[in-house]
């Protein structure tokens, strides 16, 4: 991480604080919508992105251990768990092939060019949720073409998430949703931190030490607010968010092409 001033510090440390509570209380998004603010900060998507694949390591982890506990310990419960391994057996057999080579791409392409992809991809993101349509998948075909594009992209940038989550959620249970999804974050990033120790990527573990407590402190407001996000439709929330990310990604875009 550069030298950077006092207060892009404090910064950084408030997207941590915010992408942990959005990928706890809805499953995913830590990264899609924090990575760009982060890029703006310090444009070097290597820096950030270890960074955000270590957390996802660790609490997606800690959130499917617990919630799966909680759900064996309840007499009351089928006991069935809270993950539709089914689907997510044929969810990774679908996204493995493309995410190896996206990572291989995010390895190899320049810094400006991979930011330029995220700001890209984020801003046409943001797009759908300002219309309030967001990625739908309504056949077999378009299935695997979302986890497909979805899983080169999350190798890429940690963002495929809205096209991925675009099928699973068409395909699992609600209530199962999000531990599913955790599960698919937490092979498929753990992939990718392999590539990254194995090409010499400095995992910034340095910034661990003040990062993951604010990720934490995040992740347990998204955790107390995860039961009312899935009673509720966010559609205003999601439109303004939309619209902050739109013209952050655009900026960012500009930034990059004047550069």
């Amino acid at each position: 991480m550069s030298e950077l001033l006092w207060y892009q510090y404090l910064f950084i440390g408030l997207l941590f604080i915010w992408s942990g509570f959005v990928r706890s209380g809805l499953g995913f998004g830590g990264a899609v919508l924090s990575l760009p603010f982060l890029l703006m900060i310090d444009n070097q998507p290597l820096v950030f992105l270890p960074i955000i694949a270590v957390h996802l390591l660790v609490f997606s982890f800690l959130t499917v251990w617990q919630n799966n506990r909680k759900i064996l310990n309840d007499t009351a419960a089928n006991n069935e768990g809270s993950i539709d391994w089914r689907y997510l057996r044929f969810a990774l057999s679908i996204i493995i092939i493309p995410k190896m080579i996206g990572i291989f791409g995010l390895i190899t392409l320049p810094a400006n060019i991979m930011s330029g992809v995220i700001f890209g991809i984020v801003a046409l993101y943001s797009i759908t949720y300002i219309l309030d349509k967001p990625f739908k998948s309504t056949s077999r075909t378009l299935d695997i073409l979302f986890l497909m594009l979805g899983g080169y992209i999350s190798g890429t940038s940690l963002i495929g998430a809205p096209l991925i989550v675009a099928v699973l959620a068409t395909h699992v249970a609600k209530e199962k949703l999000r531990d599913t999804l955790f599960v698919l974050w937490f092979i498929l990033v753990g992939i990718k931190i392999v590539a990254f120790v194995y090409a010499g990527v400095d995992l910034q573990l340095i910034h661990h030490l003040w990062l993951l407590p604010c990720a934490a402190l995040g992740h347990i407001i998204g955790l107390r607010a995860h039961d009312y996000l899935l009673q509720s439709q966010p559609t205003r929330f999601f439109r303004i968010l939309g619209s902050l990310l739109l013209t952050v990604s655009l900026f960012g875009l500009y930034q990059g092409l004047s550069g």
